[in-house]
C-alpha cells in the first residue's frame, strides 16, 4: 500500500532479536537499530578524528538505521541459520531483495529514490557498510555483555564469536572502541562513575 512505508516502519519494535537463544531481557529490531547507528556514528567519528578519515558520519548513521529493515518482512534470521550453507544463504539474500522492493513500494514515487539509496551504496563509500557492519557487531556484542551480566551464561559463546569478528576486521576504529569505549559496558552505573 502507498504510503504506509512509516507505519511499516514502526513495526520494527515487534520483531525480537535472538531467536535462539534464552533472553534475560528481549532485544527488539527498532532498538538494536537505534544501537547500531549510534555505534556507527562513533566509529566514523573516531575515524574522522583520530585516524584521518573522511567518512560520511550522516550517511554511515543513515545506512545503519536502516540495516535491518527488510526484518519487518522476513524476521531475524538466527546467524547459524541464516550462514548454514550457501542455498540458505542465496534464498536469504534474494528474501531481503524482495522484502526492500516491499517496503520501498510503499513510498510515492517521488520519496522512492531517497531510500531506495540506502541500500544502493556506490563505490566512493564501500568503507561504510563495512563500518555499519562492525557498529552492528558491536550492537550484538553489547547484548551479549549485557545478558552475561544478568547472570545468562548462554551468550558467552556467542559474546566470543562477535569480539573475534571485530577483532578480525583489523579497523583501527573499531580496536579504539573495544579498548576504550566498551569496558565500562561491563561496569555498574554506579561503578561507570
Amino acid at each position: 500500500m502507498k504510503n504506509a512505508f512509516f507505519a511499516i516502519l514502526s513495526r520494527m519494535k515487534y520483531i525480537t532479536r535472538w531467536g535462539l537463544m534464552r533472553n534475560t531481557r528481549p532485544e527488539n529490531l527498532m532498538e538494536h537499530s537505534f544501537e547500531t547507528a549510534v555505534l556507527a556514528h562513533a566509529l566514523t567519528v573516531i575515524g574522522n578524528t583520530r585516524f584521518g578519515r573522511q567518512y560520511d558520519t550522516g550517511r554511515a548513521v543513515l545506512l545503519a538505521l536502516y540495516h535491518d529493515a527488510t526484518e519487518i518482512f522476513t524476521g531475524d534470521m538466527p546467524t547459524p541459520v541464516k550462514y548454514f550453507n550457501h542455498t540458505l544463504r542465496s534464498s536469504y539474500r534474494e528474501a531481503e531483495q524482495q522484502a526492500l522492493d516491499r517496503l520501498l513500494s510503499c513510498l510515492p514515487d517521488d520519496l522512492r529514490p531517497a531510500y531506495a539509496a540506502l541500500s544502493d551504496v556506490p563505490k566512493s563509500e564501500a568503507a561504510l557498510p563495512i563500518l555499519v557492519k562492525a557498529a552492528d557487531k558491536l550492537s550484538a556484542l553489547i547484548k551479549c555483555i549485557e545478558e552475561e551480566k544478568a547472570g545468562n551464561t548462554e551468550f558467552k559463546k556467542a559474546a566470543d564469536a562477535q569480539l573475534s569478528y571485530l577483532k578480525d576486521m583489523h579497523l583501527p576504529e573499531v580496536d579504539c572502541f573495544l579498548a576504550e569505549f566498551l569496558p565500562p559496558y561491563r561496569l555498574t552505573l554506579d561503578e561507570q562513575e
